[in-house]
């Protein structure tokens, strides 16, 4: 029988510069991203436009969330889906840079 493996979850969200975010991970990984690109469309327009919108951000069960019910799924954020991370699945950097706790 197949293991079933965990899907990663985001437990901790910071906005940084501009439209990245500063993302730790269920697994304790610490994942930093600019979403500029994720952020289009007329839900999320007012978030791309007004950075104080922007940096309300918060996270609710284990995904990104801002007011007005505004969300981006944790695998689209971290482009990894299940774990183990993928490594050939991941987003060449500036896009992602991902710090893994001891090492």
């Amino acid at each position: 029988m197949a293991k079933l493996e965990a899907m990663l979850e985001i437990k901790a969200a910071e906005p940084l510069e501009g439209r990245s975010v500063r993302l730790t991970l269920s697994d304790g990984t610490v994942v930093e991203r600019d979403i500029t690109d994720l952020l289009h469309g007329p839900v999320f327009d007012s978030i791309a436009r007004d950075t104080a919108r922007f940096r309300r951000m918060f996270v609710n069960y284990g995904t990104l969330v801002w007011p007005g019910e505004v969300d981006i799924a944790p695998e689209t954020l971290i482009w990894d889906g299940p774990y183990p991370v993928d490594e050939s699945a991941r987003r060449p950097e500036p896009y992602l840079r991902l710090h893994r706790p001891n090492g």
